[in-house]
């Protein structure tokens, strides 16, 4: 029989951080610090609004689009919250913000364009872009200078087949943000190079100590950006699979009929709970989204503190929720350090390097857990770091 599989699936890395998952799953007393994903329920308001619309029998497709009233809504929100102005007939309601930056690559990415990728970055865009036969170049950004793409730092990545640069901001893993005057700084670099710019901006409503900036808002970057976003993380909507996604003209039409094709359309019930998460007004915070912030605030500053007592230094996250605490102190790689610290201590971190390159001696650690599993994961992690330096 000969063998079905494309080259393109065989040379395809399995994720770096799926491994230490199944280990985990053997270990009833281990601290997991490696979901993204909040461990708040979603609340009540916007649960009640996907129970009532299923009672009321709304269980058929919607347009391909997306349901109209949450497509104005979402314009609405962007408009006021962000300062980026798109009708809601150029709005396209996807299955989380994951479906739209696979179907950003897919409509832009041919054969051999490189799409530049900030280094460390979320696991999947790498793979994505490698499905739709391009070539994903990191763009490395380093702790002194904030874990931030600078000017330089894209200058030096670019090439002749550079088409596009993903945007990842507040950023998994790091926690960085870039500011208005740090995306400004950028942009003579991407028009320079003639770059579509797709911006990752799902943390959007979780920034520490300011307000995100978003590069569509910027004067002529919109005509060049596909903004990606959605409620999972601000919403605690992981399980409910919404998102959106917005593009110049041209791009929205072809990434409408890929969506057409693919998804046809996003959850109904999700759409009518995620029409409730907005329809509250947003002029001001939501209620809800406040609340975690303030909580998630407090176990980022207990945890940063903790990682920089133990002598991790760790960067210091300024949105998302993830701290990036360098482990090169203890004389491990990052992969090393989880592998022994999960066996020895079970508690459940990823390596840096599941993220790109620059990762290698840093690890991730999610804090959207509780403050007593957080406090016990920090009691396990010095036991371990003080066994190290002993036997060193």
């Amino acid at each position: 029989m000969r063998d079905f599989l494309t080259e393109r699936a065989k040379q395809l890395k399995p994720s770096g951080i799926r491994k230490y998952f199944d280990i985990l799953d053997t270990l009833p007393n281990a601290i997991s610090l490696g979901v993204g994903e909040p461990d708040f329920v979603t609340p009540w308001d916007i649960r009640s609004a996907g129970i009532r619309s299923l009672q009321k029998g709304y269980t058929s497709y919607t347009g391909n689009r997306g349901l109209p009233e949450l497509r104005q809504l979402i314009s609405r929100y962007l408009a006021q919250r962000f300062r980026v102005e798109y009708p809601a007939e150029r709005i396209i309601i996807t299955v989380g913000a994951s479906e739209g930056i696979d179907l950003a690559l897919r409509t832009t990415c041919d054969e051999g364009d490189e799409v530049l990728v900030p280094d460390p970055a979320y696991v999947s865009y790498a793979p994505i872009i490698s499905l739709c036969g391009g070539v994903a170049a990191a763009v490395h950004c380093r702790a002194e200078n904030g874990f931030i793409m600078t000017p330089e730092a894209i200058e030096a990545a670019v090439t002749a087949r550079t088409k596009a640069i993903i945007l990842a901001y507040p950023n998994n893993p790091t926690g960085a943000v870039m500011t208005c005057e740090q995306l400004e700084a950028i942009v003579p670099v991407i028009e320079k190079y003639d770059l579509l710019v797709i911006s990752d901006e799902i943390y959007a409503e979780l920034t520490y100590g300011g307000k995100h900036c978003s590069v569509a808002s910027l004067p002529g970057m919109k005509e060049r950006t596909v903004l990606l976003s959605g409620f999972s993380k601000a919403f605690a909507m992981t399980g409910w699979r919404i998102g959106y996604a917005c593009a110049p003209e041209a791009l929205d039409k072809a990434m409408l009929k890929v969506h057409q094709y693919t998804m046809l359309c996003a959850p109904r019930v999700a759409q009518h709970a995620a029409i409730a998460a907005l329809a509250g007004g947003f002029q001001d915070d939501f209620a809800s989204v406040g609340q975690m912030r303030a909580e998630y605030d407090k176990r980022r500053r207990f945890l940063v503190k903790s990682f920089n007592d133990l002598g991790l230094t760790c960067f210091e996250p300024r949105g998302a929720f993830y701290a990036f605490p360098s482990v090169e102190a203890t004389g491990l790689t990052g992969e090393e350090f989880v592998e022994r610290l999960l066996k020895e201590e079970q508690v459940a971190v990823v390596p840096g390097n599941a993220f790109g390159e620059c990762g290698d001696y840093h690890v991730r650690c999610s804090y959207a857990t509780g403050m007593r599993e957080l406090q016990e994961a920090v009691a396990r992690i010095a036991r371990f770091t003080e066994k190290l330096r002993k036997n060193r």
